[in-house]
């Protein structure tokens, strides 16, 4: 049985759509900016048009840089416990600097792929 859509719906790459996304561009055209602020969508896109508006990214980003920020940190302080003997003090410095660090490096793009991931899949408001 074949799909009544497929002639009339272009096709939308997901691994090319979030490659744009993770570099904050559009992921339909990947020329465009995608955000306008450090995390607020631009409307829609400058160069082709596409509404970037109509994502429902809601708090999934965050959900994931969390599940990954566990598996980079967690395995780093076990071999940097293991291999160095620094003080308890400056570990308490160190661990939640570095987390907020990354956190902060890794939103963006995250967000970026997931809005970049609705639009190719016809998600949300993308349909």
């Amino acid at each position: 049985m074949t799909d009544p859509l497929s002639d009339t719906v272009p096709d939308r790459p997901a691994m090319d759509a979030i490659k744009h996304g993770l570099r904050g561009r559009c992921p339909a055209c990947g020329q465009g900016r995608l955000f306008a602020r450090f995390l607020k969508p631009v409307s829609s896109c400058r160069q082709c048009g596409t509404r970037i508006d109509l994502h429902q990214a809601d708090d999934f980003p965050a959900y994931i840089v969390i599940l990954l920020l566990g598996h980079i940190l967690v395995p780093l302080m076990i071999e940097v416990n293991a291999a160095l003997a620094i003080p308890l003090g400056w570990q308490a410095v160190l661990w939640p600097l570095l987390a907020v660090i990354l956190a902060t490096a890794m939103i963006q793009p995250v967000k970026g792929a997931v809005i970049a991931f609705q639009w190719s899949r016809r998600l949300a408001g993308f349909r």
